[in-house]
């Protein structure tokens, strides 16, 4: 079987550390070509300028992933669809929730694969959480997200605008695990959002849910944090406590602890291979739907200005 030909469009750090690594050790994928204004490609591979070069000018590509930030995604996906190009998309997905699932949509009409991706699912203590969790009553729940903007975000200034989610461009991240791994439904109760008085998007933000059974469910995001950071979630259970720590890699349950080798990106490169030779989309709104909803309830607090 012929290797899917793949474009990267936007060339920034996660392009580089994250996407074309897992690209070169999937054999079925081969890296076609590279598109940004700005980046000059890699060696030895075709680069264009725009997406528009790309589909004009060639090479021929079957799929392409999106890795550029959200506000701009939209017309790049409908413009590859509509050429029947199977699409990756970076988290989060959108900007909007209705241009994902007009995407989605779009996608079906035509026969191609759409992928809303997220990276945090394929950690390595996410699916024997999930299985853990199957059969457990849920207690309450506890997730701190905190981590330093500057260290992970230096100078981009598109997550402090409109559509750039602030803080929940990480806080996603959480929400998309404890989503896949939480047995039952939950939905947001109360959240508070921090935002500086020099940017559009939150720096801090504490929220509330509760699922379907009542259990609490609290987050705590921040963008402030030095030194150690903390990707942590604490669900606690009638058969006890289950943690899981550095994002989703490191799961501590009542009786043992697993911690596997990093296979985030190559689990969602192997996820999308699948769907396109199966002829399927995977298309989950439910961590984005949650953000909105921060967005929509979530009382605002003026804080500090922020500067880089």
């Amino acid at each position: 079987m012929d290797p899917i030909r793949i474009a990267v469009v936007g060339m920034g750090k996660i392009a580089r550390d994250q996407h074309l690594p897992a690209i070169a050790g999937n054999p079925a994928f081969s890296l076609a070509a590279t598109v940004s204004p700005r980046d000059s490609g890699v060696e030895g591979i075709s680069h264009h300028r725009s997406l528009d070069d790309l589909l004009a000018q060639g090479p021929a590509v079957d799929a392409v992933a999106l890795c550029t930030p959200p506000q701009v995604r939209y017309d790049l996906a409908a413009q590859a669809l509509a050429k029947g190009v199977h699409v990756f998309l970076e988290k989060p997905p959108g900007a909007t929730l209705a241009e994902v699932h007009t995407l989605a949509n779009q996608a079906d009409r035509v026969g191609a694969t759409l992928f809303a991706s997220w990276h945090s699912r394929f950690a390595a203590g996410v699916a024997p959480a999930r299985a853990w969790l199957a059969e457990r009553r849920i207690d309450s729940v506890k997730v701190i997200w905190r981590e330093d903007v500057r260290v992970w975000h230096p100078g981009q200034a598109w997550i402090w605008q409109p559509g750039g989610l602030g803080v929940f461009d990480p806080g996603i991240n959480a929400l998309s695990i404890i989503t896949h791994i939480l047995p039952r439904p939950f939905f947001l109760s109360e959240a508070t959002l921090e935002i500086p008085e020099n940017r559009a998007a939150p720096i801090a933000a504490d929220l509330h849910f509760r699922d379907t059974a009542g259990a609490a469910i609290h987050m705590d995001l921040d963008w402030r944090q030095t030194g150690p950071q903390s990707w942590d979630i604490v669900v606690e259970t009638d058969a006890g406590t289950l943690r899981l720590a550095q994002g989703g890699a490191v799961l501590t349950l009542p009786s043992e602890t697993l911690h596997n080798e990093d296979h985030e990106y190559p689990g969602l490169y192997a996820r999308f291979a699948t769907l396109i030779r199966s002829g399927r989309s995977d298309v989950d709104l439910a961590p984005l739907t949650l953000v909105a909803d921060a967005f929509l309830r979530g009382k605002r607090l003026v804080t500090d200005a922020f500067f880089d």
